[in-house]
């Protein structure tokens, strides 16, 4: 695996509608600018990629753990996300994200029940992409829907792909639209 660079992004939310949020909610994002071996010819076969998203599930998962300064096991909601540069395509994400990724991922944050929720898109430098986040144990605990906005300024190029995990310590700031709790969450399915 080729990798151009590394970004790490910690947001910290301390006011929202005027409203002091304490504790903040943290959330971090680790993104790697890698090559893309398929750049611009058509593959059959894309175990490489599926293995550059094993290591990355946990590189990136480590790094955004160690950004929001907390233990693995208190990571709560968790999302991924990747943008494929024009000589790509889109089942060039999709082979970094799904097939082995999340066991990695799953293990640098402590465990995660639910499925890791993903997005993935063809851009060029500096395209911004939402990383969806949800609740890591349950994915119905609505306070942890949400999503991450994640760009790199020079990235991806033609050849390149921008892989980012997020993670979370918390849901959305001042959550009030009902649903299940993450105190009420059972952690049996991943769902409720």
């Amino acid at each position: 695996m080729e990798v151009r660079k590394y970004v790490t992004i910690v947001e910290e939310i301390r006011s929202e509608a005027g409203k002091e949020v304490d504790p903040p909610c943290r959330r971090a994002a680790a993104v790697a600018v890698i090559k893309n071996p398929f750049a611009g010819q058509y593959v059959e076969d894309l175990t490489p990629l599926m293995d550059m998203g094993e290591q990355l599930g946990a590189i990136l998962g480590k790094m955004a753990v160690d950004a929001l300064g907390i233990e693995p096991d208190k990571a709560e909601s968790y999302g991924k996300a990747a943008i494929v540069g024009e000589k790509g395509e889109r089942e060039h994400a999709a082979a970094i994200l799904h097939p082995k990724l999340g066991k990695p991922f799953r293990d640098s944050v402590g465990g995660g029940k639910a499925i890791i929720p993903s997005a993935k898109k063809m851009g060029g430098p500096g395209t911004v992409i939402d990383v969806p986040v949800h609740y890591k144990d349950a994915a119905f605990v609505r306070s942890h829907f949400d999503a991450m906005a994640v760009r790199v300024e020079d990235a991806p190029w033609a050849d390149e792909i921008v892989v980012a995990l997020v993670v979370t310590d918390s849901g959305r700031p001042h959550p009030r639209v009902g649903g299940l709790k993450k105190e009420e969450a059972k952690k049996e399915d991943g769902l409720r």
